[in-house]
């Protein structure tokens, strides 16, 4: 019988704080329009994660 596949531990915000201060450094001045969707995204998973809303940062 094989095991279910579960889903993996959602990040947490120290890792969602170093993905946006990578996404920082990468950009090297203003980010683009796809770095602002993933910085927005980064941050709304950064900000569930402190009020520990799981459900969210998944």
């Amino acid at each position: 019988m094989s095991k279910p596949v579960s889903d993996p531990a959602p990040p947490d915000a120290d890792a969602l704080n170093r993905a946006i201060r990578e996404l920082w450094a990468r950009a090297d001045g203003p980010l683009s329009e796809d770095e602002q969707r993933i910085y927005q995204a980064l941050v709304l998973k950064w900000t569930a994660a402190q009020e520990g809303d799981v459900d969210a940062v998944a």
